[in-house]
């Protein structure tokens, strides 16, 4: 070994101890300022495409990046160069890696699969495809069945004048709502059941609530899309999609990707094993090492074996994909501090929300869980905030699930219905924006979207909490 790379080693001997120490970020330590660039990063996605939509076009990955380092620079200047790099390597390798590889397997399996032939957009299809989306949320995932039926709903709907119901109430339905059913749905759910949470215990206590909310959201879907239906000249007197093909499904082969994909997932959940890589004190563990490795090779498979005319048909492109990597490396990434400080509940700057989930004589509040649960997953990564209130309500699994399965239902249903508020509540709600704005349908932006959402969802989640949570 040369002088140089001992030296070298020497330095890394000296660094890995102090990142190790600093995995463990104490937000009961920060200032709610620290938290800025989060919302700078939330605020450009919300203004910059109204205000400079050609630079946000171009540059919006510069923009994140951005926000990024006026977070980590300053973190790095007060708290030293140990903590801003546990910080980063926390956030890559524990959350944003394993996020990313996910929706791109997901994304390239979904893709593959075109379903032949031109379904016609009226009421009644519309609302079957949505209520199909729905179930199959609880089984392949949100994002999967999401990648998976957008392209084949916004096809059916290219002759008409009026689209953006359609994809906008897909987003509550089938990116949101249907994924509560089962810890496969969403991943709140699937973070329960990792600590412990029954697989079946979601289906049995929050079927009531989702069929509630699904019940309201299809029966308000098809009296709007038949209204829409039914004004003159919303059908194009020009089908884009000639009816040449009878109904199938080419690119097959990737079904049989798709049920790898959900058996990976599961398999990392079911699989204990004690051989765990301390990586500058994030710990990773070997499921979820052959977790990412499987998905990878799924990937690549699904590339190779779909035939181009598959790609062409759907037009598979990477402009989405890209979109939702780039903001999402920089919401990961500027989101630590405001994660570690509601993880310091009542001793950090946010203990009053933590507070206001108690009633008085110290029991547990399940409405206002549901809304703060919700809220906070709006904004924010529904899987650690699910956790953080996890973890208030006491964190024993035997005891949610039974004494205080009123609450564990609010916590796990506000996580899953609230992440509709907003573009960024739940992963698959940006990429079906980008997706759908891809194929030229004019979505709402950030703030028009929250208006279509306040204006549907929150009475919809009033009324819910009178009937199932007061």
């Amino acid at each position: 070994m040369t002088s140089r790379s001992i030296r070298w080693a020497a330095v890394a001997a000296a660094f890995l101890p102090a990142l190790a120490q600093a995995a463990d970020l104490d937000g009961s330590q920060l200032s709610i300022l620290w938290g800025v660039p989060f919302a700078g990063i939330l605020l450009s996605i919300a203004l910059m495409p109204l205000l400079a939509p050609m630079f946000w076009h171009h540059h919006f990955g510069k923009v994140s990046a951005a926000w990024a380092l006026a977070f980590l620079l300053p973190f790095a200047v007060f708290f030293g160069p140990a903590a801003a790099g546990a910080g980063i390597v926390h956030a890559m390798l524990a959350e944003y890696i394993p996020f990313i590889i996910l929706l791109t397997a997901l994304y390239t399996v979904s893709g593959g699969i075109y379903i032949r032939g031109n379904l016609h957009g009226s009421p009644g299809l519309n609302t079957a495809i949505l209520a199909i989306g729905a179930v199959l949320a609880s089984f392949m995932g949100t994002t999967g069945a999401s990648m998976l039926l957008i392209r084949p709903l916004i096809r059916a709907n290219d002759n008409r004048k009026h689209v953006v119901h359609v994809v906008v109430f897909f987003i509550f339905i089938v990116s949101n709502a249907g994924g509560s059913l089962t810890p496969l749905g969403d991943p709140p759910l699937f973070l329960g059941f990792l600590k412990g949470v029954e697989f079946s215990w979601t289906f049995i206590h929050i079927l009531p609530e989702t069929a509630f909310l699904l019940g309201l959201l299809l029966a308000l879907f098809y009296a709007m899309d038949w209204w829409f239906y039914h004004r003159k000249e919303e059908i194009q007197p020009q089908d884009p999609t000639p009816d040449d093909r009878k109904f199938g499904f080419d690119g097959g082969v990737n079904f049989v990707l798709l049920a790898c994909v959900v058996g990976l997932v599961l398999m990392s959940g079911l699989w204990k094993s004690d051989v765990v890589f301390n990586i500058a004190g994030t710990e990773v563990g070997l499921p979820g090492i052959l977790r990412d490795i499987g998905l990878i090779i799924v990937t690549v498979a699904s590339l190779q074996v779909t035939p181009g005319s598959v790609h062409a048909d759907n037009q598979f492109n990477w402009g989405p994909m890209q979109e939702v990597a780039k903001l999402f490396a920089g919401i990961f990434l500027t989101i630590i501090p405001v994660i570690a400080m509601l993880k310091a509940g009542v001793d950090g700057p946010f203990s009053a929300i933590v507070r206001a989930v108690t009633n008085p004589d110290g029991t547990p509040n399940p409405a206002m869980y549901f809304w703060a649960t919700g809220v906070l997953s709006s904004f924010l990564d529904n899987a650690p905030t699910y956790l953080v209130f996890f973890n208030t309500a006491g964190g024993d699994p035997q005891v949610l699930m039974t004494t205080l399965a009123p609450t564990l239902v609010a916590i796990s249903a506000g996580a899953v219905f609230m992440g509709a508020n907003s573009y960024i509540g739940n992963a698959p709600n940006l990429m079906v924006k980008a997706i759908a704005e891809d194929r030229g349908v004019k979505m709402p932006s950030f703030f028009g979207y929250m208006a279509w959402s306040g204006a549907i969802l929150v009475p919809l989640f009033a009324i819910m909490t009178w009937l199932f949570f007061v």
